[in-house]
């Protein structure tokens, strides 16, 4: 009887975790203008042409137009160039930047993502004086063909413009628009009568500089697999989500999202969002594809017969994986890695972006971890269990519970009322204690974090030029901008020991939401999460809302 009831028991569990995810409260790709768009066009679409092509300050430079321009009503020619650059870098890395032409007037600059390359990458610049000129596949005019290494050069055609790496054999690595893809939407003034607003379950994004998405095709030559894009709960090795017979998939989402209710094997955006996609294969080994940009991104993997029914003049060399990235805005600042090894692509990779931390010995081992502890006493009472059961553990972390109501740097000094003397305790073992900090926070007059941030306008801001005032753990919460150096200066310095009272150096921070989760916007969740409680019965958190991330 007992088994028969722990089956039901795990049974309702179950269910109740499954029908918490409701598909229809997420936006899908048709529900993204941007993607939809993206999706629908076909190859050989783009008109765009090269021209203007010559070095400039070291960089293989081209002006883009459209092979046919537009007319308008009054029968003048209207061209808005867009400004491509190629660069290439020590290492076998090429940079390909393009943006619209900055000599024009434009209601705004287009978003760039700042201070995520290392300053030393940009010093590994090669310094192009010269490209040559060929024929490539059938061009109606040149090719620009600039070095790249030793064995790799970085090719721009003109007609139709595409970008590709090849072997000094002429075999492909990578390739950008191949199939005419290319689209990229110009910031422009908005005409009447135009809606650019976008809607999602009553919230409504106002879009004041109108549509500027941008897509491309991206091909990987030689490849079997292609890997990356975290985070997922997926393969390793990407599935395909579009093609024949894939028709209802929906696209890798990158797009930062705090939900427990998530899907195995799904596209469905978890909590990391890198742009960044490698590819392997037997014929050719490793090569890599980084684009660095920050906006929602939606990017297929492309299934074999895609593009049958196209009428396309494809390279002898067709053993490939076909990808397209689409994303809400930004430029395109991309970057090529030819490998040819994995260590080759990771180690370009790093190059640009820097590399990982070596982390504390002692964060290798085994972490004692639980939501939540009540008091000291509870502290001292797991530690001194796992010593009395020989369980060896390095380090305790604390959850929100301990702080004075969800203020981070700040203790429950009921509960917590001498947190040097239970960090000592725990370092007189070998340990050290690990507390939470969140990127909210709480709206509260007597919060000493709040006041200064809300006096420096160190916040995020609304529509309106206020304070952006969310939902997150403490309630009413705000988010501090941290794409500005003084502000993220400013917030490091409330890690000392001075600025955080009650720390030794015994202790470490858990950074946790990352993304700056907010739980009362156009994307939520509702639904229960069931939990084992300490004591092994079965318990119920309240239902709560959660969006995802800005």
């Amino acid at each position: 009887m007992k088994t028969v009831y722990f089956f039901l028991l795990f049974l309702l569990v179950h269910l109740i975790i499954v029908s918490s995810w409701k598909r229809d409260e997420f936006r899908s790709c048709n529900q993204s203008p941007f993607c939809k768009r993206a999706r629908s066009r076909k190859p050989g679409s783009c008109s765009l042409i090269a021209t203007d092509i010559s070095i400039h300050d070291g960089d293989l430079t081209a002006k883009l137009i459209p092979k046919n321009p537009i007319q308008e009503e009054d029968n003048q020619e209207i061209v808005k160039p867009l400004i491509l650059t190629l660069s290439a870098y020590q290492g076998g890395i090429l940079r390909l930047k393009i943006d619209e032409d900055p000599t024009l007037d434009h209601p705004k600059k287009r978003v760039e993502v700042p201070e995520v390359i290392v300053p030393e990458f940009l010093n590994k610049k090669l310094w192009l004086q010269r490209f040559s000129k060929e024929v490539v596949d059938g061009d109606h005019g040149f090719s620009a063909v600039i070095y790249l290494s030793d064995g790799y050069e970085a090719v721009l055609r003109v007609d139709p413009f595409e970008v590709f790496v090849r072997e000094n054999g002429g075999n492909r690595v990578l390739s950008l628009n191949s199939h005419g893809l290319f689209d990229f939407e110009q910031l422009r003034v908005k005409k009447e009568g135009e809606d650019w607003e976008e809607r999602f379950r009553g919230h409504t994004d106002s879009r004041p500089y109108g549509p500027q998405s941008i897509s491309f095709d991206v091909s990987f030559y030689g490849a079997d697999f292609v890997y990356g894009i975290p985070e997922h709960a997926s393969n390793l090795a990407l599935k395909p989500t579009n093609g024949p017979g894939l028709e209802e998939s929906e696209p890798y989402r990158l797009f930062n999202l705090d939900v427990f209710e998530y899907i195995h094997d799904s596209p469905f955006g978890l909590y990391g969002s890198i742009p960044f996609m490698l590819s392997h294969g037997k014929a050719r080994g490793t090569s890599g594809f980084f684009w660095l940009n920050a906006a929602e991104m939606q990017i297929d993997v492309l299934g074999s017969g895609w593009d049958a029914e196209e009428m396309i003049s494809l390279p002898l060399d067709k053993k490939r994986i076909d990808t397209l990235w689409m994303s809400e805005a930004g430029i395109v600042d991309a970057f090529f890695f030819v490998g040819p090894g994995p260590k080759d692509v990771v180690r370009q990779y790093a190059s640009v972006t820097g590399t990982l931390a070596l982390p504390q010995r002692f964060a290798t081992a085994y972490h004692q971890s639980r939501w939540n502890y009540r008091d000291e006493d509870d502290v001292q009472n797991v530690d001194s269990k796992f010593d009395e059961h020989d369980i060896p553990y390095d380090v305790l972390w604390l959850d929100i519970e301990h702080t004075d109501g969800k203020k981070y740097f700040t203790w429950d000094r009921t509960l917590f009322p001498n947190p040097e003397e239970m960090q000592k305790k725990l370092a007189a073992k070998g340990r050290h204690m690990v507390t939470i900090v969140d990127p909210h926070i709480k709206r509260d007059e007597s919060y000493h974090i709040h006041k200064e941030a809300g006096k420096n306008g160190y916040y995020v801001k609304d529509a309106t030029g206020k304070d952006y005032d969310g939902w997150c753990w403490p309630g009413s919460s705000s988010y501090l901008d941290m794409v500005n150096p003084e502000i993220r200066s400013w917030w490091a310095e409330k890690f000392s020991y001075d600025k955080y009272v009650g720390s030794t150096p015994f202790l470490y921070i858990w950074n946790d939401m990352n993304e700056p989760s907010v739980f009362n916007g156009p994307e939520l969740r509702r639904g229960k999460l069931v939990n084992a409680s300490v004591k092994g019965g079965i318990r119920a958190k309240e239902d709560t809302e959660e969006l995802d991330d800005f």
